[in-house]
């Protein structure tokens, strides 16, 4: 299944029907606003189903990509390309125990509708490897627990980053953050009478909010961390970069770790799980040891109501689907 969907999602192809860019405009755009921009440009479309569709731009001296908000009519705050812009800027000033957080280098942003149509940004393209595969089939057995500890370290710092210093302060609603998630998924699951009721989510919505753990934490939170959301070093077990920002904002940070910890929970087959994988024949750390690695890393000694965090996660995501 993890090699389908990596031909499914890997590499470019032609620009799509409907996605094309102003070559002429894009480039004048690059020419004023990313240091160093020397043309020819060529530009190709990268695969996969993304929200926001995404475009690799390549000069004779250097590789780009950009992501825009999709042609046509949008709902009020989707597909805000200029939050990941605002994420990733951040993120790219942090300094954690002395290193910077792992993001493509952005190189502005353009609000004009007039250049390509809709509203875009340019970073750097990484080049690296994506796994999407849990599992890791393509890395040596002895590897494994490397690639597993090098993801865990990645959202460990990112839960680190002072948001206030590197300008994020205003990224989203610091506090409380279950409270708000809970009563809005609750009411959007209450709400669609198409899809009808079910008994285990009637008990959650019921369940969460009395069981919300005590003590509130704040940090930069990505709401879509899994490994096939980062770049690989092309040889070795390191993190180079954190993609996809589109759901990210300020949360409680255990709500994000749950949501990458489920990959231990749910099948390969609907995103990068590992439900059903013979850990320690493959060499991947157990659930528990995965999340006490991430507890020695933030200094905490364990993370009572784990079992909350993660029906919070699936709650979550029965709600969005």
């Amino acid at each position: 299944m993890g090699s389908e969907i990596a031909e499914a999602n890997s590499g470019t192809t032609p620009v799509r029907a409907g996605y094309e860019v102003d070559e002429g405009r894009l480039a004048a755009w690059m020419e004023a606003n990313v240091a160093g921009f020397a043309g020819p440009l060529t530009i190709e479309q990268f695969r996969g189903g993304q929200s926001n569709p995404t475009y690799k731009l390549t000069t004779p001296g250097a590789k780009y990509v950009l992501r825009r908000k999709p042609p046509g009519e949008l709902l009020k705050g989707a597909h805000a390309v200029e939050r990941e812009a605002q994420v990733m800027t951040g993120l790219g000033r942090a300094k954690i125990n002395g290193a910077g957080f792992p993001v493509p280098r952005v190189h502005g942003i353009c609000t004009d509708d007039d250049v390509i149509g809709t509203w875009f940004f340019v970073m750097d393209m990484v080049e690296g490897r994506i796994f999407w595969d849990a599992t890791f089939p393509d890395v040596a057995r002895e590897d494994r627990p490397a690639y597993f500890d090098a993801m865990n370290a990645t959202m460990a710092a990112l839960h680190q980053v002072d948001y206030e210093a590197v300008g994020l302060g205003d990224y989203g609603k610091p506090g409380n953050y279950f409270a708000r998630q809970i009563g809005r998924w609750s009411k959007q699951y209450l709400a669609d009478e198409e899809a009808g009721r079910n008994e285990d989510m009637d008990r959650l919505v019921a369940w969460l909010p009395e069981h919300i753990p005590a003590g509130d934490e704040t940090s930069v939170v990505h709401g879509d961390f899994r490994c096939d959301n980062m770049i690989f070093h092309p040889t070795e077990p390191r993190v180079l970069a954190v993609l996809d920002w589109e759901l990210s904002t300020l949360g409680h940070p255990l709500a994000d770790f749950a949501y990458h910890a489920m990959m231990y929970r749910m099948p390969p087959d609907i995103v990068a799980g590992l439900e059903g994988a013979d850990l320690a024949a493959l060499n991947i750390p157990s659930e528990a040891e995965y999340v006490a690695a991430y507890c020695r890393r933030m200094g905490r000694d364990s993370i009572p109501g784990w079992d909350f965090y993660v029906a919070f996660q699936f709650f979550r995501l029965a709600a969005i689907f």
